[in-house]
């Protein structure tokens, strides 16, 4: 790798995920001076399933700081202290407060995973997925006051299929991120690069989403309820539904299957068994792999309906 040129302008770069693993690696691939990495803590209850920023800083010897939130005097004192010239966030989890956007001279940007103005926020993927979208990518935007708002300067999207995991979407996603970076960083740092304005009456946001939203809705239609399976299966939390008081995860799920095709009965009511078909709100779905738990539990009678 090219040593760092300390003639060249300082980038303070905030990130998390694979996706700020592989703009920082590209970054310290060209020498840019990466003067420190802001990033998280792994959280031990989360699935770690990707690869961290934190590992291509360490490997280099670049500073790495984990602080819980930055938008403190002590923090921003300590930002101001790094005389960053450029700030670059990837997937960074927490708001960056205006005083520290502020700081740099050639500005700070962003790197969201949503072809803005749609699909603003937290859990872009998985919200795209879920809503059916078969186009995703990758936006490099100006950051301000509100997330993901500011104005766009370069997006790379692809065309996702439509039984694709939130997962396989990251994956095909994610090489869109390196090529907007590879193609904008010399302006960034030049302090030339052009931005056009987000179009406000087209934005959707969307906020960070919880286990809990899970929850299978068997009033909504086949193809909604499969793809929030899509969107939430493994390494996601998974989508899921209750049985007598116990839960029963769906990692994945079939609508136009020969057990499902042509069903229909109550939303939730289970129809077969063996295959286990289970009606929805305009048809019916063949859960194909599933999870009891908690207690130990089946499924007693056809008819029964699932909550």
């Amino acid at each position: 790798m090219p040593t760092a040129d300390r003639n060249r302008p300082r980038i303070l770069f905030f990130g998390y995920s694979e996706v700020g693993y592989a703009c920082l690696s590209l970054l310290l691939e060209r020498g840019d001076h990466v003067v420190a990495l802001i990033t998280h803590e792994d959280n031990p209850h989360e699935n770690i399933w990707f690869k961290t920023p934190a590992v291509a800083a360490r490997e280099k010897g670049i500073p790495v700081f984990t602080p819980e939130s930055v938008n403190t005097p002590e923090w921003r004192e300590r930002i101001a202290q790094l005389q960053p010239d450029l700030i670059l966030s990837v997937y960074y989890r927490h708001m960056i407060g205006t005083k520290i956007l502020a700081l740099p001279r050639l500005g700070a940007w962003n790197m969201h995973g949503s072809l803005l103005p749609k699909y603003r926020g937290r859990a872009p993927i998985n919200w795209a997925l879920l809503h059916g979208e078969s186009r995703l990518g990758m936006t490099l935007h100006r950051m301000v006051k509100n997330a993901d708002a500011g104005a766009v300067v370069d997006q790379e999207g692809v065309t996702i299929g439509p039984r694709a995991t939130a997962e396989q979407a990251f994956r095909q996603v994610l090489p869109c991120a390196r090529q907007v970076l590879a193609r904008q960083i010399e302006p960034l740092l030049a302090g030339t690069v052009r931005e056009t304005p987000q179009n406000e009456a087209d934005a959707t946001y969307f906020g960070g989403r919880k286990p809990d939203d899970g929850r299978i809705q068997w009033r909504q239609t086949s193809a909604q309820i499969f793809n929030l399976i899509r969107a939430v299966t493994d390494p996601y939390p998974g989508a899921f539904t209750d049985c007598e008081g116990v839960r029963l995860m769906v990692w994945w799920a079939e609508t136009d299957s020969p057990a499902a095709r042509g069903r229909r009965g109550s939303p939730g009511e289970i129809l077969s068994v063996a295959p286990l078909v289970i009606a929805t709100g305009d048809g019916a779905l063949e859960l194909t792999k599933t999870e009891w738990r908690g207690a130990q539990a089946q499924i007693w009678a056809i008819g029964y309906v699932l909550a």
